[in-house]
């Protein structure tokens, strides 16, 4: 899923694309996309791009009377920008076949959004108002900007595992699965422990490592997109320290890095750097070999080992 610092470098790189244009339509290719029936999507043509802000992990882009369009990139949602073609007024690109959802027409081009796989969980809401489009923002904290007070505060207000806690979008604005694992990494902390159990140092640490990581990634794939539209948007980068590299070494220390895998995501950690050498019990692993779980990288050496 798209975060902070992927969403971020989208809505820059939209901003110098589309401000002061005028927005000609939509075009939806899968009826599911639109989640709202009000305003009606002919209502927001003809109207001049205002602005292009981020909500979290959506997309907010402002027209004139106080009407926005609000695009959730979910899981696969990617956007995609095509300048009009010289000498046609109408610039209005076509969705590609099978991934694509929606094409935006501007006078300066099309942004068009598609959705890899199967399971389409891309949203787009066309809202009336700024107290409609505050109902978009979950109260999580911008960690770019809190002190380390304010960090402090709204990570122990409620006791939950770090990795939980990062991921909440009622605590903290546009941290994912991915980015967490690399904040934990930096501040050498287990996404396991508790937030209650955190000392002063600890949050420090965390909220240090939590601002380092999103403005270093942010600067990263400004410099990789250019003056073009970002289009390697991708979870898993080869640069990443921890995140999607399970049994590579980490780049601290060497150690294989380890995982949890739940549900349909995974929580990449290095043992050495983060849990004093200890392995965090992985669920479905665990439902197998129940008390034979290995505690340490040893043990679980000793398991792949072929007798």
């Amino acid at each position: 899923m798209p975060e902070y610092p992927d969403v971020t470098v989208y809505v820059e790189a939209l901003a110098r694309r589309i401000l002061g244009a005028e927005y000609r339509g939509l075009r939806i290719v899968h009826p599911f996309l639109l989640r709202s029936v009000q305003p009606q999507a002919s209502e927001l043509e003809r109207r001049t791009v205002l602005g292009v802000r981020r909500i979290g992990k959506q997309i907010a882009i402002e027209l004139t009377g106080e009407l926005f369009i609000v695009i959730h990139l979910m899981i696969a949602g990617r956007l995609k920008w095509e300048d009009a073609p010289e000498g046609r007024a109408e610039g209005a690109a076509a969705p590609p076949k099978k991934i694509g959802l929606a094409a935006f027409s501007f006078a300066t081009g099309t942004l068009i959004l598609t959705e890899a796989g199967t399971k389409k969980r891309a949203s787009l809401h066309l809202v009336r108002g700024e107290e409609a489009l505050a109902a978009f923002d979950r109260g999580g904290v911008e960690v770019t900007e809190a002190t380390a007070e304010e960090f402090r505060a709204r990570l122990l207000a409620e006791n939950h595992t770090l990795k939980r806690a990062l991921t909440d979008p009622r605590l903290f604005s546009g941290i994912g699965n991915a980015y967490s694992d690399e904040i934990l990494h930096r501040s050498r902390l287990s996404p396991l422990q508790m937030t209650s159990k955190l000392d002063r140092d600890e949050t420090a640490r965390l909220h240090a490592a939590s601002r380092e990581v999103l403005a270093e990634w942010a600067e990263r794939l400004r410099r990789e997109a250019g003056e073009s539209f970002p289009r390697n948007v991708t979870a898993f980068r080869s640069e990443m320290a921890v995140h999607g590299k399970y049994n590579q070494p980490c780049p601290v220390c060497a150690t294989p890095v380890q995982r949890i895998v739940y549900a349909e995501n995974e929580c990449d950690y290095c043992p050495t750097c983060q849990t004093q050498g200890r392995l965090l019990a992985d669920r479905s692993l665990s439902r197998l070999l129940k008390g034979d779980w290995p505690r340490t990288l040893q043990e679980l050496e000793e398991i792949k080992r072929p007798r």
